[in-house]
């Protein structure tokens, strides 16, 4: 299942293009990068993609997932999962039901809904914190749960909008290593968008840069 773009820019009603047209095909597994400074476009990018452009925005050029054409589609029937840059988790909730919220709806029954967050929290390295309050958990741990509840609910590409910028720098490469090795696992496709270099070297996978908003846009020779 590859995510693939051809093309792709954003523009404001009769103004110029965000970024220059961007032509990328994302296989299974694979994490792809994005690099720029701030207010280059890049989130603008990520909702692009996710079906989450605000209004006066227009897309142009092609966004596919596994052949299929996402222009059309609304968010929720994108399949696509996003992470920002806050591990945001329900406060109201605790850690298992924060979880449970992003469950597929394939999965079905109490005790299956159950034993998914289970053996998600096992993998993230939070065994045992169903009933835990998410205000008690540390800065990684929350990346971690928020990680899986974006995949519980089964998404067939993920967006990650500089989810590791705030962290420091040991929990940030523990974080993500985590989080693109559960990527590889799953086979899906995600691309990275990033203003750090060694975020995006570590995603093992192709890197473009988009040029500065005030710098021209290079010629190809």
């Amino acid at each position: 299942m590859s995510l693939c773009l051809t093309g792709l820019t954003v523009c404001l009603k009769d103004t110029p293009p965000l970024f220059p047209p961007l032509t990328l095909c994302i296989e299974p597994g694979e994490v792809a990068a994005v690099m720029g400074p701030s207010g280059v476009g890049k989130s603008t990018l990520l909702n692009a993609i996710a079906g989450l452009l605000s209004p006066g925005f227009a897309l142009m050029g092609g966004i596919t997932l596994d052949g299929t054409d996402l222009a059309p589609l609304p968010a929720e029937a994108r399949r696509i999962g996003l992470m920002f840059q806050d591990a945001v988790l329900f406060p109201h909730l605790s850690v298992g039901d924060n979880l449970a919220f992003g469950l597929s709806r394939s999965i079905r029954g109490r005790k299956a809904r159950r034993a998914a967050v289970d053996e998600a929290l096992v993998s993230a390295g939070l065994a045992g914190m169903y009933d835990r309050d998410p205000a008690s958990l540390s800065g990684g741990q929350r990346s971690r749960a928020a990680l899986m509840r974006t995949l519980l609910a089964d998404p067939a590409a993920l967006l990650l909008d500089e989810p590791f910028s705030k962290l420091d720098t040991g929990l940030r490469d523990e974080i993500r290593g985590f989080t693109f090795s559960h990527i590889r696992e799953r086979g899906i496709p995600a691309l990275l968008v990033t203003h750090d270099p060694e975020d995006a070297a570590a995603t093992g996978g192709p890197i473009i840069t988009l040029p500065s908003p005030d710098r021209p846009v290079p010629k190809r020779p």
